[in-house]
């Protein structure tokens, strides 16, 4: 008796699908931001700055943003600042450190937002970690090429 084995075939990720999971769960991230009156700019900022090894300064975290967003270095400055009055960041010589309220918030926002990521990534455990690192590089390259630019 011979028997075949059934291979279920994953869904293919394209453009729409991946722009539709971004979206939806930056309007999650945002929603729960707004719960803690902070903007999605700051947590990708705070986010940048407690990832990193060691503390930077404004101009590499800066930098480090503009590579996660599509964001004029003015106003990335201003989100810093934002973040030093929330006491969130504090600085420290020329660099800047999360503090433990800006840990928490970060560790906060993801706890809640974790669910619904995991639900929009379609349960990909590299896409559920951060469903908003995986498809930033793919909508900045679609902002980019927009002929509305």
């Amino acid at each position: 008796m011979t028997t075949t084995a059934s291979t279920a075939t994953a869904p293919v990720a394209n453009a729409r699908a991946l722009a539709l999971a971004h979206y939806a769960a930056r309007s999650v991230l945002e929603h729960v931001l707004a719960r803690y009156g902070a903007t999605s700019q700051q947590q990708v900022a705070l986010r940048a700055a407690i990832t990193t090894e060691t503390p930077q300064t404004s101009d590499a975290l800066i930098t480090q943003v503009q590579g996660s967003l599509n964001a004029d270095p003015a106003d990335i400055r201003a989100t810093l600042d934002e973040l030093l009055a929330k006491q969130l960041l504090v600085a420290d010589g020329a660099h800047l450190r999360p503090t433990d309220a800006g840990r928490e918030l970060l560790a906060a926002t993801g706890a809640e937002t974790a669910p619904i990521s995991a639900r929009t990534s379609g349960g990909t455990p590299a896409a559920a970690a951060s469903v908003e690192d995986t498809t930033a590089p793919m909508m900045n390259a679609c902002r980019q090429s927009s002929p509305t630019r």
